[in-house]
């Protein structure tokens, strides 16, 4: 069990030779192929779901498990499933920006297809077992939210992607449907203010989604890939970003004023340094031609998406921070 390459996956996409993939174990082989260090996002998403299912004094330790669990599974197999799709569809050939930043198991023969689809079953079949056996235990809405759940996951890469649809599939994905669907597969409640509480984090996932499409602004445009960076232009998406982060920050102002949080979840506000010194000065920016020096070099060419990725991490764990203090003060007093 190489230990030191699962933490490495789960930080960043590595890049390496046949010779060292062949040594690898298959949970490494397994962590790198579904891009793992990206699925952080859904546990945080599905942590919301049980911090809120706590506060309703409805939490179920294994229902939030099984829910966690069907999350993670189900991403992986999407990130799966795009690779997958890219490859048949040639769209990763040709050195396309997917290709550079990390491996793609498949475009650089890593992996036969045959021992791909083995990946994309068996991860999609775990996610599936969980599904059904939250239906069976929750029933009611359940159904619905796991076709819903399925049908992004089938089709976020073709055709979502390709029509300008990506970016609203990720913020209903990782707000109303992992956050607010989780919470009603907690407790059995659906609760309107829990969707509008998880919109500060899922927009910052949706940034992530856009600082992605910025870096392969002009591979997608070749390869007549429409994301919504593609329609409106880089620099238009540039700004858009700035002020989805904005944003992210305005509404837990907004639900504190509301009073659905208490002022604990301002905690978030610190996280402002990060915004003003990097996101802001990074995204205010054209993309520099060669990496910086100062650049790590394992995560170039990504730009944006890192940026992003960076912001909404610190922010995520600050709004878990804020949350958990939030429900630990509503419990006690």
């Amino acid at each position: 069990m190489n230990f030191s390459m699962w933490r490495k996956a789960l930080r960043v996409i590595p890049r390496m030779e046949k010779e060292e993939w062949d040594r690898l174990d298959f949970i490494s082989k397994w962590l790198i192929s579904t891009r793992s260090a990206v699925l952080v996002m859904t546990f945080i998403s599905a942590s919301i779901a049980g911090i809120f299912a706590i506060q309703s004094q409805k939490f179920n330790l294994g229902l939030w498990f099984l829910l966690s669990l069907g999350l993670i599974l189900a991403h992986a197999t999407n990130n799966l499933f795009n690779d997958l799709t890219d490859h048949l569809k040639g769209v990763d050939r040709d050195n396309y920006f997917r290709a550079q930043y990390g491996i793609q198991p498949l475009e650089h023969g890593f992996l036969s297809i045959r021992q791909h689809l083995v990946y994309t079953i068996f991860t999609g079949f775990l996610s599936l077992i969980s599904g059904i056996v939250l239906i069976y235990l929750r029933g009611g809405l359940t159904l619905p939210l796991l076709i819903a759940g399925a049908f992004f996951v089938l089709f976020y890469t073709f055709p979502l992607k390709y029509i300008a649809l990506g970016e609203i599939s990720v913020l209903l994905v990782w707000g109303p449907l992992m956050v607010g669907g989780g919470y009603y597969v907690i407790t059995g409640d659906w609760s309107w203010n829990v969707v509008i509480a998880s919109l500060p984090y899922a927009i910052g996932v949706t940034t992530v989604i856009f600082g992605k499409h910025i870096d392969k602004f002009k591979f997608d445009r070749e390869k007549r890939i429409y994301t919504l960076p593609v329609l409106i232009g880089e620099k238009a998406s540039r700004y858009i970003v700035i002020f989805m982060t904005i944003f992210q920050y305005l509404f837990v102002l907004y639900l504190v004023i509301k009073g659905f949080f208490t002022p604990l979840t301002l905690i978030v506000l610190l996280v402002l340094k990060t915004f003003f010194k990097s996101l802001l000065p990074m995204f205010h920016n054209p993309k520099p031609e060669a990496k910086p020096e100062d650049y790590p070099e394992e995560v170039w060419p990504l730009w944006y998406v890192a940026g992003a990725f960076y912001h909404n991490r610190r922010f995520g764990i600050a709004y878990l921070l804020g949350l958990v203090a939030d429900t630990m003060y509503k419990l006690i007093f």
